[in-house]
C-alpha cells in the first residue's frame, strides 16, 4: 500500500475504508435435528450503517425471538421480548484495539439507536463499557473509547463520539473499565460506593479462573454491579433483571487463543492486573475454560452479536488488526448461546476466509480441532462450566439452527 495512502488512513482524512480484500461468503441456513437447539441468525451484505441490524432483528423476529420486551405483540416486540423499556442495557465492545482490532463502530450506533427506538418508549439507559485492562492495546496502555482511527465507514468515530451522538435524545454513555481496573471493591449491599472491581475469595478449581467483575456508577449516576445487577440505594436492593448485556465482540484471529469471538470477548468484563495480583492471572484461564466459568459466575450475555463485517483470518495473527490486514466479509450475526455462535462462526466465517484469502493452515480456527489448548479445545472447556452451571449451550452442529437474510445494498 502507498505509504503516503496508509497515512491518510491513519490521520482520518479519508471518509472511506480502504481494505485489501472483499470476500462476500454464501452462508447456508439450517435446520437443528437434535434437541434442546440453539439457533444462529446471520445476515449477508452488512455494514455497519446499511441498514442490516434491523434486517437482523426482522430475521429473529420471524424466529420468534423478539428485541423489545413488550406487554403488546408486534413487530419485534413482545411478552417475551429482550429488551424492556426501562432496563439498563450494557453494549459490551472490543476497546483495546483500534483500526479493525475494535467493534464496528456503525454497528454500535444502529445498536444503541434501536434500543433507544423502543415501541413503548426507552426510559432505560445504555452503557458502551470495556475493559482492555489498563495494559497491552494499541496505545500500550489498554483500551480506548476516543480512537483517532476506528473500524467505521468514517474513521473518525470514535465509541465516544458515538456515545455523544445521542446528546439528550437518551441515556447514553460510556464507560472504560481500564480507569477502575486496579481498585478493589466491595458491593453496594456491603456498604462500599466506591467505583471499582469486586474479586472472589477462591479461584475455581477446574479453570483456575479468579471470578472479578466491576461495579461502578454512569454518567447518570445508575449505580451498577455487572453480577448483582442495578442497586436501587433507596430500597438498598439490586434489580438483578433490570441489567442486559449485548455481548457485541469483532470476530477476528487471536494469535494465542486462535479466536477472539463471544467467550473470548469477555475477557473485557474481569481485572487481569487485580488478579494477577493475587496469583491469579485471568488471562491465561481463557485457554482452560476460564471464560465459560467468569460468565457463569457473573452474568451471562442477554443476546451474542458478532462484528464479522471486516474480520482477521489470518490464523496467528490478532488481535491487533489493522485496516489493510482486514477482509470485509460483510456478516453479522446474533444469537442468545455464545457456544453455538463462537463454533458457527470460526467454521463458517474464519476457516472458510482463512483459506481462500491466505491459503493457509486454518486449524488454529477448527472448532473440531480438539488439541490442548487450541480454541475447539477450550471452547468445549468453556461450554462444560457454562452448562454445569444450568445452561443448554452447544457446540454440537446437529443442535444448531442456522437462519440467513441477505441485505441488498
Amino acid at each position: 500500500m502507498d505509504i503516503k495512502l496508509l497515512e491518510s488512513l491513519r490521520a482520518g482524512r479519508l471518509k472511506s475504508i480502504l481494505f485489501v480484500v472483499t470476500f462476500m461468503l454464501s452462508l447456508v441456513p439450517n435446520m437443528a435435528s437434535k434437541a434442546p437447539a440453539s439457533t444462529i441468525y446471520a445476515v449477508e451484505g452488512a455494514k455497519g450503517n446499511n441498514g442490516a441490524l434491523n434486517t437482523l432483528l426482522e430475521l429473529m423476529d420471524g424466529d420468534g425471538l423478539k428485541f423489545y420486551k413488550s406487554r403488546y405483540n408486534g413487530l419485534m416486540q413482545g411478552p417475551s421480548g429482550l429488551i424492556d423499556r426501562d432496563d439498563v442495557v450494557m453494549v459490551k465492545v472490543n476497546s483495546q484495539w483500534d483500526e479493525c482490532g475494535m467493534t464496528n463502530t456503525d454497528l454500535v450506533k444502529a445498536l444503541v439507536a434501536a434500543m433507544l427506538a423502543h415501541p413503548d418508549g426507552f426510559r432505560g439507559e445504555v452503557v458502551i463499557a470495556d475493559n482492555g485492562q489498563a495494559q497491552y492495546g494499541s496505545s500500550g496502555r489498554g483500551g480506548s473509547f476516543d480512537y483517532p482511527v476506528n473500524n467505521a465507514e468514517d474513521r473518525r468515530q470514535s465509541m465516544k463520539r458515538v456515545a455523544d451522538s445521542f446528546g439528550g435524545a437518551g441515556r447514553v454513555s460510556t464507560y472504560l473499565w481500564d480507569t477502575i481496573t486496579e481498585n478493589e471493591v466491595e458491593e453496594y449491599s456491603e456498604g462500599d460506593d466506591k467505583d471499582g472491581y469486586v474479586v472472589a475469595k477462591a479461584a475455581d478449581p477446574l479453570t483456575g479462573v479468579l471470578p472479578s467483575y466491576p461495579k461502578f456508577k454512569t454518567t447518570h449516576g445508575t449505580r451498577i454491579s455487572f453480577n448483582r445487577g442495578v442497586w436501587d440505594p433507596v430500597r438498598k436492593a439490586y434489580e438483578g433483571g433490570r441489567l442486559k448485556v449485548l455481548n457485541t465482540p469483532v470476530l477476528k484471529s487471536h494469535f494465542i487463543f486462535g479466536v477472539t469471538g463471544a467467550i473470548k470477548h469477555y475477557m473485557g468484563v474481569p481485572s487481569d492486573k487485580l488478579t494477577s495480583a493475587k496469583g491469579y492471572r485471568t488471562h491465561p484461564t481463557v485457554g482452560k475454560g476460564g471464560m465459560g466459568t467468569l460468565m457463569a459466575e457473573t452474568r451471562v450475555p442477554t443476546l451474542n452479536i458478532i462484528d464479522a463485517i471486516h474480520v482477521n483470518c489470518k490464523p496467528g495473527t490478532g488481535p491487533m488488526t489493522p485496516f489493510d490486514s482486514a477482509t470485509y466479509a460483510g456478516v453479522i450475526a446474533a444469537s442468545t448461546d455464545p457456544v453455538a455462535i463462537d463454533y458457527w462462526a470460526s467454521k463458517n466465517i474464519l476457516c472458510k476466509l482463512g483459506k481462500e484469502v491466505y491459503d493457509a493452515d486454518v486449524s488454529l480456527f477448527d472448532p473440531d480441532n480438539k488439541t490442548v489448548g487450541c480454541f475447539g479445545d477450550w471452547l468445549r472447556l468453556a461450554a462444560a462450566e457454562l452448562n454445569n452451571a444450568g445452561h443448554t449451550f452447544t457446540y454440537d452442529e446437529k443442535r444448531i439452527a442456522v437462519k440467513v437474510a441477505v441485505k441488498a445494498s
